[in-house]
């Protein structure tokens, strides 16, 4: 698991410079709207979205879905006035969630979280979104194969409300709204891994639970630094800050705010959880570990008095040659003697240790 997937350009190289190796396609929709109209357009070309610019009575919309070659990006900034310093953050994914004003115009960067399944299991992944906003447009880049804004485009067809009536700063704030809100599911999800996790740990201390808690903590730590940040960039547009989002609509991204509190304080819940259940399982295979030894050195015990027995008479010296040498050799018993003393042995040591609680 890469814990960290962010992109560098090399050291040295000018500020705002856009290249890579992209090989992925992109695609472009275009919304404009107003209260009485709407023009929808999916797969548009930067030449097809320019006009709207010109409309200063609509709100223009234009995603970019997926990663965009360095030329399509480079269009889409010269077409709509986009900071290049923007733009690479835009292509370096990976940044830390932070909205920054160009004056004139914000440049929003967001995380969304999501679970893949895989052949080792469920895995998390951090997508970048980055969104722009300017007096009456907004330009929103997501990666991944799959739109995650169609319900916001979903109400924009929908009945004439309170959304077409507003401005793109609205827009602004149904965008972040529902990157944010992203992160209950993936925050549901790794408690659900937990809870299983922990009837593995409760029921059998074996390796496998111990490497799903490690995978769990790599991903509470991959979600830790998606959603700290994002707490400190809805915080940012919930002030008054920027003449770009008026007071009405920052009462709504307040209540974004709170949602990014909310799962700050969810996740890390959930970080404390994954590591006490770590640390039971540690001590549960501690606790085996020290029993096997227990027993172990019992029987190790129990049979060293055996043994040395065994040794001395084991040297079979002839007593012939003097009364001294081992004289039980001779004895008609000498053999159930041994034994006697064996078993004698082996007894009062259990009695010993059964008594100190061996």
């Amino acid at each position: 698991m890469a814990y960290f997937d962010k992109r560098y350009h090399p050291p040295g190289t000018a500020p705002g410079t856009l290249a890579g190796d992209d090989s992925g396609a992109a695609t472009v929709h275009l919304m404009d709207y107003s209260p009485d109209r709407l023009a929808e357009r999916a797969d548009a070309t930067v030449a097809e979205c320019t006009p709207a610019l010109h409309q200063d009575q609509t709100v223009t919309w234009v995603h970019v879905q997926g990663r965009p070659h360095p030329e399509l990006l480079q269009e889409i900034g010269n077409a709509f006035g986009l900071h290049h310093l923007a733009m690479e953050d835009v292509l370096n994914r990976g940044q830390r969630a932070k909205v920054e004003d160009y004056g004139g115009q914000l440049f929003v960067v967001l995380a969304s979280p999501c679970w893949h399944d895989s052949g080792e299991g469920v895995r998390l992944a951090i997508e970048q979104v980055s969104l722009f906003l300017g007096d009456h447009y907004v330009v929103s880049f997501a990666e991944g194969a799959e739109d995650p804004f169609e319900p916001v485009r979903q109400r924009l067809r929908g009945v004439v409300g309170r959304f077409r009536r507003a401005g793109a700063d609205y827009l602004l704030y149904a965008l972040v709204d529902l990157v944010v809100d992203q992160g209950f599911p993936a925050l549901e999800r790794l408690g659900d891994e937990l809870e299983a996790v922990e009837d593995v740990v409760l029921d059998e201390a074996d390796g496998r639970a111990s490497a799903r808690l490690h995978r769990l903590r790599a991903a509470a730590l991959q979600l830790r630094r998606a959603l700290w940040p994002q707490r400190e960039a809805t915080a940012y547009l919930s002030r008054d800050e920027t003449a770009l989002v008026h007071e009405t609509t920052r009462l709504h991204l307040r209540d974004c705010h709170d949602h990014a509190v909310q799962m700050i304080e969810m996740l890390e819940a959930y970080r404390e959880m994954a590591t006490h259940l770590l640390d039971v399982q540690l001590t549960r295979l501690n606790h085996r570990l020290s029993e096997s030894m227990r027993m172990l050195t019992i029987v190790a015990t129990l049979f060293i008095p055996p043994t040395f027995i065994v040794g001395v008479y084991g040297m079979n010296f002839d007593p012939d040659a003097s009364r001294w040498n081992m004289p039980e050799l001779a004895w008609p018993f000498g053999y159930l003697f041994a034994w006697g003393v064996i078993l004698m042995t082996i007894g009062l040591l259990f009695w010993w240790m059964r008594r100190r609680g061996l």
